[in-house]
């Protein structure tokens, strides 16, 4: 199989990448190694896949750009498209709305477009637990109302699902949206909280720490994420929207304490209010993935965190 992966360079498209590699799966991946934080990271995010030699191959490029998508599609039969790249973020995107609407909703159609002109009908659309907003029940299910988001993240995110259902209606393309909750672990992008606050204790500078600390989120770890998107690659036909979580919620207050439990240290707190565009909670139900893509996580947060951390100082050795 010929996979195209969007975003290919980024914390979850390099270890999609691994893993189709290594079940003998041909990648050519995408990724146009924006500003959102260090392409140098990035880069070194692809030295396994790399070792692959003639089976991988990386296309540096924007998935808004319709002539490039033209030319990629027409050199290539791909069998399957897993679509990671995006602009992330839920507090950025508060200031620059346009720019996620542009990149993860008219970059999600020009994919669309180029898939169903190129023959391609099987596809994986990386959505967000963002989508849930508020007001959802705990623990959220795919068929909750979804209309109250509280980011332009958010409502992007739930926009390219809407475009994917169109797509499936109007051209027959089986495609998944998987709601991925929280996701870390070794290559997490060093903005997001886990891999923020273990740096900062490490170093022994103060963590900043947002509201009273009772925020919950269903952190997943990498790998489980990686073999659920792979379950929906294989498994998944028709149109599908699958939650990907651990479900187990833990507060901003209990992920703290776990992180000074994996490095050894105490934190020191740099109290500041709420931001404005954050859910007080995700809570993912999986019993949908469970039993229509297979998806079975296994790795709890205080093994996760190990992992995670070991290879933090790996990194910083």
């Amino acid at each position: 199989m010929l996979v195209l992966v969007t975003g290919a360079a980024g914390f979850i498209g390099s270890h999609v990448c691994d893993r189709l590699l290594e079940l003998g799966e041909e990648v050519v991946g995408l990724d146009n190694f924006d500003d959102f934080y260090s392409a140098e990271v990035k880069s070194r995010n692809l030295v396994t896949a790399r070792g692959f030699g003639p089976a991988f191959q990386l296309v540096e490029g924007d998935i808004r750009d319709g002539a490039l998508l033209a030319r990629l599609f027409a050199e290539k039969c791909f069998d399957a498209i897993i679509h990671l790249a995006a602009r992330a973020g839920v507090r950025p995107s508060i200031e620059q709305p346009e720019l996620y609407l542009d990149v993860n909703v008219r970059g999600t159609l020009a994919l669309l477009e180029a898939a169903r002109a190129g023959g391609v009908r099987r596809l994986v659309l990386a959505s967000s637990s963002s989508v849930y907003g508020a007001g959802t029940p705990a623990p959220f299910r795919e068929d909750a109302a979804c209309d109250q988001p509280l980011s332009p993240y958010a409502a992007s995110k739930r926009a390219m699902e809407h475009f994917a259902g169109v797509y499936h209606q109007l051209y027959g393309l089986d495609i998944a949206c998987l709601r991925y909750f929280t996701a870390y672990g070794p290559r997490q992008r060093p903005d997001l909280a886990i891999h923020k606050f273990a740096r900062l204790i490490e170093a022994g500078r103060p963590v900043p720490f947002f509201g009273d600390g009772k925020s919950g989120r269903d952190y997943t770890y990498i790998a489980d994420i990686v073999g659920g998107t792979l379950g929906a690659l294989y498994r998944s036909r028709g149109f599908g929207i699958y939650n990907l979580g651990e479900s187990r919620v833990v507060t901003l207050n209990e992920l703290l304490a776990a992180i000074e439990a994996a490095l050894g240290k105490k934190a020191v707190r740099q109290q500041l209010p709420d931001q404005p565009g954050d859910v007080p909670l995700t809570s993912a139900d999986i019993s949908k993935s469970r039993r229509m893509i297979g998806y079975s996580p296994s790795v709890g947060l205080e093994d996760g965190l190990a992992r995670f951390v070991e290879w933090l100082r790996k990194q910083e050795a």
